[in-house]
C-alpha cells in the first residue's frame, strides 16, 4: 500500500494554532538545523522541522522475544567481515549509533559507496576492559560527542553526525553479541536545510564550537542578561524567594510578557530538603491555555528520579538541557529547553501534604520572541505514572493525541526522564523502546533495550553516570546495600537535540516493561516534548496495490506482478497481545498449585524465605507466591512482586537444600498484613522440575539463612 502525506504550509496552520492575534506569521517554513547546525543552533530547539523524518534503527529481534538480549540480528551478510545492520538510500544524516562496548568493530561506515573504517581501541584485545578506550579515529569522534565503555560501563556511544547524499550502510566485522541502535534523518527534497549536506569522512572533524558548547553542559549556557533598551532585544532575569507551603499551590511567576522565550528556568533550595523539594509538582501554563503543558515531580521534570546524593556527587545530573548541582549548603536544578510563549507564562510549585520547603530560591531568564509564531511550538514535559503495567502491553509514555484536551499536535519528541524500579530491579530494562509517529502503524523507532535508550548496556554495570544527553543518575550500585529507600530508587533520562524525532500529528512513545512486557516494576515517566495543536502532515491520497478497484483509479499497472495473495505475518510490533505464560508471571488458574492458611500478626514486616534445591548448579529454580486478595489473579504484592519470583538456588550445588528469598544481587522479598489473623498462601510452579520443602516468614531473619 502506498500513502501520499502533504505538508501543510505552515500559514494554513494559523486558524488551528489560535496565533493570528499573539504574533506574526509566516508562509515559509523554518530553517532545519542539519549536521553540527543542529547542536550548535540549539536556540532552535522549538522549531518545527517541516520536511525532515527521523528514524531509530537497531539489531532487535524481530520475533520479539529479545533473543540473546537483541543482539545479532543483522539486515544480511555480504561477507565475514560485513554484517549490515543498517541501510539507507536517499540524502540523510546519522545523529546517533551505539553498540555495546566494541562488539562488532570494526564498523564499517560506508558513505555513498566509499566504505570507512571506524574501531575502538578495545577491539585489538577484546578480553580486556581498557579504562581509557576511545574511537579510532580519535580526531573524528573526540568527547564529549563520543564515549565508550569506559565511562558508560555499558554503550559506545556516538552523536558525531555522518552525512550522506545518496546512500549509507552500516556493518559489522565481528558478529559476537552485535547489538546497536542507531538514529538517521531523511530530509524532503526541496526542504530549507541550514546547510548542503556532504559525504562525511573520518577527515570531516568536528568544529570546535560545538565540542566547545557540548562541554559547558552543566553549566549554564543561556544567553546572557543584556541592556538592549532601543532594539527591544534584552535578554532579562526575574527571580525572588517563596516558600513552598504544605498542599498548596504557590505561584512562582506570571509572565505577561509574550511574545517571548524562556531560556532559562531555575530552582535553588537548601540541601537539607532537597529530597523533599524533589517531590514537589512543577506546573506551567502556557497563554492561559485550559490545559498545563509542564506538570510533573520536580526531580524527575530536572532528569532525576530522586534528589538522594548517595555519593556526594556534585552533579546528579550534568546534561545539555538539564543540570542538578549540589553545593555544600544548596542544591540547584536548572533547565535550559528554549520555551517560547506568545503571551503569558503561568509557572507554579504544588507541594505535597505535610511538606513546607522554606528559603526556595528561583529565576526565570527570558528574550523576546520575534521569529514567526507558527515555526516553533510550546514545551511540554507530559508525566506518567504506570503504577501497575499491563501483562504483555507496552507502557504508553506519551500519546499527543489524548494530552492536554486531545487531538492532532505537530512538533518534535525531544526526550524522556524515568524511574524504572522502586527496588533496584535492573533486569525490568530489558524493554524496547517502540516509537510510532503520525499515521504508522509499526514503529518509526525501534531499539534493543530501556538502559541502551538511557546512554548504557549491561545496566550500566550496575552503576551510574550522567552525560550531555543520556544517563543513568541515580540507584544504589550494584552489590552495595541500600542506604534508605531513597536509594533503591533508579532512573535514566535521555535527550535528542541533533537526532530529535519530528511529527506532522501525533506522536506515541512506547516502552516495553521487561523482555516480553512481563515486569511489574513502577515506572513514572516524563516525557519532552515541543508541540503545537493542529496538524502539519495531512493523508492526501491512498493507493492499495492488490486492490483492483484502487489500482484502476490510480492508474497503477505492474503486467509483471503475480495474482494478490494474502499474507499473515507478526513483525515490528513485537509481543504487545501475546499472552503471559507461566514462566514470566504466575497464573490466575494454574493447573498444579499448593494453598496453605497461616496466621500472622497485623503492621509486622515478615521476610520471606524458602527452603528449596535445584537439580542443577547454576540454575534458578523458583516459583510464584501470592497471599490473599492476590490469589486468582497474575498479580503479585508490591514488596515482592519480581519476575524471577521467589527463591534463587543460582551457584548452590546441584541437589542441595538451601535457603533462598529474591535474586542474590537484591534484598529479600518481604510482606506486610493489614490486618492480624489468618490468611492464605498459594504456591504455583515458575519453572519445573522443582523441589520446595518450606516457606519462612519470619520478622527477624532478614540475611540469608545458612542452615540447611
Amino acid at each position: 500500500m502506498n500513502r501520499n502525506f502533504s505538508w501543510l504550509p505552515v500559514a494554513v496552520l494559523i486558524a488551528a494554532f489560535g496565533l493570528a492575534t499573539l504574533a506574526e506569521t509566516s508562509n515559509t517554513p523554518p530553517v532545519i538545523p542539519v549536521g553540527y547546525d543542529a547542536m550548535r543552533m540549539w536556540d532552535h530547539w522549538a522549531y518545527q522541522r517541516i520536511g525532515a523524518r527521523a528514524y531509530m534503527r537497531s539489531t532487535y529481534d524481530r520475533r520479539g522475544r529479545n533473543e540473546t538480549a537483541d543482539a545479532s540480528h543483522f539486515l544480511y551478510q555480504a561477507a565475514e567481515d560485513f554484517n549490515v545492520t543498517l541501510d539507507v538510500e536517499g540524502t540523510g544524516m546519522l545523529y546517533f549509533a551505539r553498540y555495546n562496548h566494541w562488539h562488532g568493530s570494526p564498523w564499517h561506515y560506508e558513505v555513498d559507496g566509499t566504505d570507512h573504517i571506524v574501531q575502538e581501541t578495545t577491539t585489538a584485545d577484546p578480553t580486556r576492559k581498557l579504562s581509557d578506550s576511545v574511537f579510532i579515529p580519535q580526531q573524528a569522534f573526540p568527547k564529549p560527542l563520543a564515549w565508550t565503555y569506559a565511562t558508560t560501563k555499558g554503550a559506545d556511544l556516538s552523536w558525531v553526525p555522518v552525512g550522506f547524499q545518496n546512500h549509507f550502510r552500516m556493518a559489522y566485522s565481528r558478529t559476537f553479541y552485535g547489538t546497536g541502535y542507531y538514529i538517521y534523518h531523511h530530509y524532503l527534497p526541496g526542504a530549507p536545510l541550514s546547510q548542503t549536506i556532504n559525504a562525511w569522512s573520518p577527515n570531516s572533524f568536528p568544529p570546535a564550537d560545538v565540542i566547545d558548547l557540548i562541554n559547558r553542559s552543566g553549566s549554564d549556557i543561556a544567553p546572557t542578561v543584556t541592556w538592549d533598551t532601543s532594539g527591544g532585544k534584552a535578554t532579562v532575569e526575574r527571580g525572588g524567594v517563596v516558600k513552598a507551603k504544605s498542599g498548596k499551590t504557590t505561584l512562582i511567576a506570571n509572565l505577561t510578557n509574550g511574545p517571548s522565550m524562556i531560556r532559562a528556568l531555575s530552582f535553588s533550595v537548601p540541601r537539607d530538603r532537597a529530597i523533599e523539594f524533589g517531590r514537589c509538582r512543577i506546573r506551567v501554563t502556557w497563554d492561559n491555555r485550559p490545559h498545563a503543558s509542564i506538570e510533573g515531580p520536580v526531580a524527575l521534570f530536572f532528569g532525576a528520579g530522586t534528589l538522594y546524593n548517595r555519593d556526594n556527587k556534585t552533579h546528579l545530573v550534568k546534561s545539555l538541557p538539564m543540570n542538578i548541582r549540589f553545593e555544600d549548603e544548596r542544591v540547584n536544578l536548572a533547565c535550559y529547553f528554549p520555551m517560547p510563549y506568545f503571551k503569558s507564562a503561568r509557572i507554579e510549585l504544588i507541594s505535597p501534604e505535610g511538606e513546607t520547603i522554606h528559603d526556595v530560591h528561583w529565576k526565570i531568564r527570558t528574550q523576546p520572541f520575534t521569529d514567526p509564531a507558527n515555526h516553533v511550538g510550546y514545551f511540554h514535559a507530559t508525566f506518567a505514572d504506570h503504577e501497575d503495567p499491563e501483562l504483555g502491553q507496552d507502557m504508553v509514555f506519551l500519546d499527543t493525541r489524548k494530552e492536554e484536551g486531545g487531538g492532532e499536535w505537530t512538533g518534535s519528541f525531544v526526550g524522556t526522564s524515568f524511574i524504572f524500579s522502586d527496588n533496584a530491579i535492573l533486569h525490568t530494562l530489558e524493554g524496547d523502546p517502540r516509537f510510532f509517529f503520525d499515521d504508522s502503524q509499526t514503529p518509526q523507532a525501534y531499539g534493543t533495550g530501556t538502559e541502551e535508550w538511557g546512554g548504557g548496556g549491561d545496566y550500566w554495570g550496575g552503576r551510574t553516570m550522567t552525560l550531555p544527553f543520556a544517563g543513568h543518575p541515580v540507584g544504589v550500585a550494584r552489590g552495595k546495600q541500600p542506604k534508605n529507600s531513597e536509594d533503591l530508587i533508579h532512573s535514566a533520562y535521555r535527550f535528542l537535540l541533533a537526532d530529535l524525532m519530528p511529527f506532522g500529528n501525533r506522536a506515541l512513545i512506547r516502552f516495553e516493561h521487561g523482555a516480553v512486557n512481563q515486569s511489574t516494576e513502577h515506572y513514572r515517566s516524563m516525557t519532552y516534548w515541543y508541540g503545537l495543536p493542529g496538524a502539519s502532515l495531512v493523508l492526501t491520497d491512498e493507493l492499495d496495490i492488490g486492490n483492483a478497484d484502487s489500482e484502476k483509479k490510480h492508474g497503477y499497472q505492474s503486467p509483471d506482478a503475480s495474482q494478490p495473495y494474502e499474507l499473515s505475518s507478526r513483525y515490528e510490533w513485537g509481543p504487545d497481545h501475546v499472552s503471559v505464560s507461566e514462566r514470566i508471571a504466575p497464573l490466575s488458574s494454574p493447573k498444579h498449585y499448593a494453598e496453605f492458611e497461616f496466621e500472622a500478626d497485623a503492621n509486622k514486616r515478615y521476610t520471606i524465605w524458602a527452603r528449596g534445591k535445584s537439580d542443577r548448579t547454576f540454575r534458578s529454580h523458583a516459583s510464584w507466591i501470592q497471599f490473599d486478595e492476590f490469589i486468582g489473579t497474575n498479580r503479585l504484592g508490591s514488596t515482592y512482586r519480581d519476575i524471577s519470583a521467589l527463591g534463587n538456588w543460582v551457584g548452590v550445588e546441584a541437589n542441595q537444600y538451601a535457603w533462598a528469598s529474591a535474586r542474590a544481587d537484591q534484598p529479600p522479598h518481604t510482606i506486610e498484613f493489614a490486618q492480624s489473623g489468618k490468611h492464605k498462601l498459594r504456591v504455583q510452579l515458575k519453572r519445573a522440575p522443582h523441589v520446595l520443602d518450606q516457606i519462612w516468614l519470619s520478622t527477624t531473619q532478614h540475611t540469608k539463612p545458612e542452615f540447611r
